[in-house]
């Protein structure tokens, strides 16, 4: 039972701006090696996200730069089959990658929140969330902290090989295929629904701004990962993702109703995440089947 579990902590909503990475080796069954080092992104901290995992400008101020940790990363990571929890940690570090000019880093990932999906009944569609499924295993971590976060998923995906009995790349193949065998083949004509089978099945997404990509094919890539997208900014919102702009630098008059309400319903505390349409485009790239 051989892999790397990996979890990062980004300084605002743009996925290429991580400040923390951590990681955990596991080789037979045991820890071999863990890594974890705070990140100067060369970007601004969003209060949202400070508040969730307490990191400010001023911890990260004489870290190191991602393309200095680039070549560590890359040897452990293109070693191993890499575990995280949902997409984030995947996409964020391609997208960091492609920041800097720094070619992909090529490796097998394996998503714990999809393992837990297909694991565990009561996380089959809702709840599958990294604390709340370890509270359900009786795990303790400190959330938020990357190397902790990181240790979590390589928990998750330890406990259900032992739930099914079976290995990693098991896993890895069963991950692919339809969580319930009976379950329907997924139309494509349902457009603004989401796929069940999706990786971001339960995010419940809405567009906002001008965007490249024609609006109704945009709501169809977003439905076929799994995403449920409506018209309105709500509390049951998730993701608001916005034409491609510079969303850090508009001023308030300039911005939509929409991202005006989800920027008011972060400082609430609501768990939601605004992207930019590239952003969009490289979650569709890495989620779609």
């Amino acid at each position: 039972m051989d892999f790397l579990a990996i979890d990062v902590e980004t300084a605002n909503s743009d996925m290429a701006s991580i400040c923390q990475i951590g990681f955990v080796v596991y080789e037979n069954g045991q820890i071999k090696k863990e890594w974890s080092s705070l990140i100067n992104p060369e970007d601004y901290f969003d209060f949202w996200n400070e508040s969730i995992h307490n990191i400010t400008e001023d911890d990260v101020i004489e870290s190191p730069k991602f393309p200095e940790i680039y070549e560590v990363l890359k040897q452990n990571l293109e070693n191993y089959v890499c575990v995280c929890h949902t997409h984030f940690d995947r996409v964020s570090i391609n997208r960091t990658c492609e920041k800097y000019g720094l070619p992909a880093i090529q490796n097998n990932w394996i998503d714990t929140a999809k393992v837990a999906r297909r694991c565990w009944n009561e996380f089959a569609y809702k709840g599958y969330g990294l604390a709340n499924v370890c509270k359900k295993l009786g795990y303790s971590f400190n959330h938020h902290d990357a190397l902790e976060d990181a240790k979590a998923s390589a928990h998750i995906l330890i406990s259900a090989i032992k739930e099914e009995d079976n290995t990693i790349d098991e896993w890895i193949i069963r991950v692919n295929n339809p969580i319930l065998a009976n379950a329907k083949t997924y139309s494509k004509s349902v457009s603004k629904e989401g796929n069940p089978d999706g990786n971001l099945f339960g995010e419940v997404l809405v567009f906002t701004g001008s965007l490249q990509i024609p609006r109704r094919e945009a709501s169809v890539l977003a439905s076929e990962i799994g995403c449920n997208v409506v018209n309105s900014v709500t509390k049951n919102t998730t993701l608001l993702v916005v034409g491609d702009q510079d969303i850090s630098k508009l001023s308030g008059k300039n911005k939509s109703s929409k991202h005006l309400k989800a920027e008011e319903l972060k400082i609430k505390g609501q768990n939601l995440r605004i992207l930019k349409e590239s952003d969009f485009v490289a979650l569709y790239e890495s989620n779609k089947e």
